[in-house]
């Protein structure tokens, strides 16, 4: 049985636009036929201390029929194949793709949390988020409306609208 998924997808090395826009493509072969749907492309500001280029951000929504750890290592695999290493928290990256709902589910193992701990606090995530699935209440039944401040909008520029 397929399941609503929430992906986000972020950006700030080697063409981050590119970047984003295989992620997309590899994320549409995880999707059940004609259930993809991703967000405008939007520039924010980097997270932490760490001086580095500004991100480019969206989110990904989709049915799809993979368990949680298997979609988590194919999402994995994406960065991976774009070239992504993990050297420090919150630092550049050429991909990162944080699974941030799966249905309606509270997942918490060692390798994957969802809801993802920290969606509900990220502009970059929430704005996307809300791009896609504006009537969107997360599984703690907060509408994803009520968490975003005009702040939040305004400190993200869009870029590229998709739709």
């Amino acid at each position: 049985m397929a399941v609503q998924v929430y992906v986000a997808l972020g950006a700030n090395l080697a063409e981050p636009i590119q970047q984003l826009n295989v992620a997309v493509t590899a994320l549409k072969a995880l999707a059940v036929n004609d259930t993809f749907v991703v967000s405008a492309y939007y520039r924010s500001k980097p997270m932490g201390d760490v001086v580095q280029p500004d991100y480019v951000n969206a989110v990904a929504g989709f049915h799809t029929t993979l368990l949680p750890i298997e979609l988590l290592d194919a999402l994995q695999d994406i960065e991976q194949h774009q070239g992504r290493v993990r050297l420090k928290r919150w630092g550049p990256r050429t991909l990162d793709l944080d699974l941030l709902l799966y249905g309606n589910q509270h997942i918490s193992k060692p390798r994957l949390c969802v809801p993802h701990y920290g969606m509900k606090q990220r502009s970059f995530v929430l704005v996307p988020l809300a791009d896609i699935a504006p009537s969107l209440t997360l599984p703690c039944n907060t509408s994803l409306e009520s968490l975003i401040s005009v702040k939040m909008r305004d400190e993200l520029q869009k870029l590229i609208d998709l739709s």
